[in-house]
């Protein structure tokens, strides 16, 4: 595996490259030209810079996360092919810079829900926070302004002020959209994108919804092994593969994630590893990635990728905001960092192990 953390971009983000090529072990970033819109095409030109930023700080694009979908695509709407032509192209831009990897999600509406930025742990932290009972008493347009004043100043992925303010009529596109749905338009993206994938060895990399259940009746389809192996095999190609994000597969307790693991071998192309912290089944936390800190067994997922030969870029996920860090929320250093060493710890001690048998 290759251990490498995710960078927004310079302007964007509080961490820098120099600072992420001082952390043990991590050799690359996973990154995005931040300021482009789901379905703009992104340029060769754009791509190219931002490479030759990464390599000049002695790292280099291990992956991109995300080349956002349209929303069109993900509801099926008439102009759906003029988006998909973009993100064609776009495709075809990332292979001819060489870069082969991109992490991408199936969402509606939300890329992504929490219903608190900077809950405090008893250590003093402030983490990321979900509460399904706190989601049940408000409306879906209230989400932003519930959690922006926690956002220290950051625009966050996917909770962009401009796409909030059209909460109410992206709720109205996806009225018709159920699971069903969701995965006959996921298909026809997928069937769409697999030729350029295949001509320029790019891994497509589906991420988990998270959390893996409705919110506020949205449909949820990538959630589970059996909806993965759906998607997989409705478009049966090595490239049509997925992130494991232990954290967002994770919020549904029924999820055996270091069992996911092994029945995914060779389809998974991307890992993010992370602990949850659970309060009840639908209430959690994002803790430190020490298993002792959290809920899952971070030693067992690390083993389970090992055991299936998994090569890919893996990162640390969402860290706390710790030692009076100002930073996106989930995006700081320092936490980060001592999640990168400990997975490379980890890691370490898995592969010297199975070498002393």
């Amino acid at each position: 595996m290759e251990m490498t953390m995710r960078w927004y971009g310079t302007g964007f983000d509080t961490v820098t490259l120099k600072q992420i090529r001082q952390v043990p072990g991590v050799t690359g970033v996973i990154t995005t030209l931040y300021d482009t819109t789901p379905g703009e095409l992104w340029s060769q030109e754009r791509i190219h810079a931002l490479k030759e930023e990464v390599e000049a700080a002695g790292l280099h694009i291990a992956g991109i996360e995300s080349v956002n979908i349209h929303d069109a695509i993900k509801v099926g709407t008439p102009d759906r092919d003029k988006y998909i032509d973009n993100y064609i192209e776009t495709l075809r831009n990332l292979g001819k810079e060489d870069i082969h990897l991109v992490c991408y999600n199936f969402m509606p509406v939300f890329d992504w829900t929490r219903t608190e930025l900077a809950r405090k742990r008893a250590d003093g932290s402030t983490v990321l926070a979900y509460s399904q009972k706190t989601i049940d008493s408000i409306k879906p347009e209230e989400m932003f302004d519930s959690i922006k004043d926690d956002a220290n100043g950051v625009v966050l992925p996917g909770w962009e002020p401009e796409r909030m303010a059209k909460i109410k009529d992206l709720f109205e596109m996806y009225k018709d959209v159920d699971d069903e749905k969701l995965f006959e338009n996921l298909k026809y993206f997928l069937e769409r994108i697999m030729p350029v994938c295949n001509e320029y060895d790019i891994k497509m990399a589906i991420h988990p919804d998270d959390p893996a259940w409705p919110v506020f009746g949205l449909p949820r389809i990538i959630i589970n092994l059996p909806n993965i192996q759906r998607m997989m095999s409705m478009v049966d190609d090595p490239h049509n593969g997925v992130t494991f994000c232990s954290g967002s597969y994770g919020t549904n307790l029924e999820n055996n994630l270091p069992e996911m693991i092994r029945a995914l071998k060779g389809r998974i192309h991307f890992a993010h590893v992370r602990n949850l912290k659970f309060n009840s089944p639908d209430d959690f936390e994002e803790s430190a990635h020490l298993s002792a800190d959290g809920s899952f067994d971070l030693y067992e997922i690390m083993r389970a990728l090992y055991d299936i030969g998994f090569d890919g870029p893996i990162r640390p996920d969402h860290g706390r905001m710790i030692w009076d860090e100002v930073a996106m929320p989930g995006y700081g250093l320092y936490d980060r960092a001592l999640g990168a060493t400990y997975l490379n710890g980890l890691w370490e001690a898995i592969v010297k192990s199975h070498a002393a048998k």
